[in-house]
């Protein structure tokens, strides 16, 4: 299976760690760029805007290949990024996993089909689905 994970920086490690779990199942992951934005702030105005637009049709591209999408939203926090990551996910019409209901916004937290609040719990229920 195709699985695109959507999440904020601040989750770096348990992100990587959940890419490392799939992809052991054999799961195909595409993960977020996770570069903490290293070098990106130094950039002239100009190149930084086109800097971020890569990074974030890049992960679009990704959401689009996918047969679903994973909301690692770590205390339900899912973010900016995350959120246009959302609404894209929903636009393609795939099922959207969370890790917690969203902690700050109703709205986002209705567009997710499945909670699943344990890593564990999400690599088994996939694998059954292979």
């Amino acid at each position: 299976m195709k699985i695109v994970i959507c999440g904020s920086r601040r989750f770096h490690d348990g992100i990587r760690k959940l890419e490392e779990k799939l992809r052991a199942n054999g799961h195909i992951v595409f993960g977020p760029i996770l570069n903490r934005n290293e070098g990106i702030n130094d950039l002239p105005p100009d190149l930084k805007k086109y800097a971020f637009i890569g990074l974030t049709h890049h992960h679009f591209d990704y959401i689009r290949k996918a047969d679903i999408c994973f909301m690692y939203n770590e205390d339900g926090y899912l973010g900016n990024s995350g959120t246009l990551e959302l609404g894209f996910a929903i636009a393609c019409g795939i099922p959207i996993y969370a890790l917690n209901n969203d902690k700050d916004e109703p709205c986002r937290d209705i567009l997710f089909d499945f909670i699943v609040k344990d890593i564990d719990k999400f690599v088994e229920i996939i694998n059954r689905n292979k």
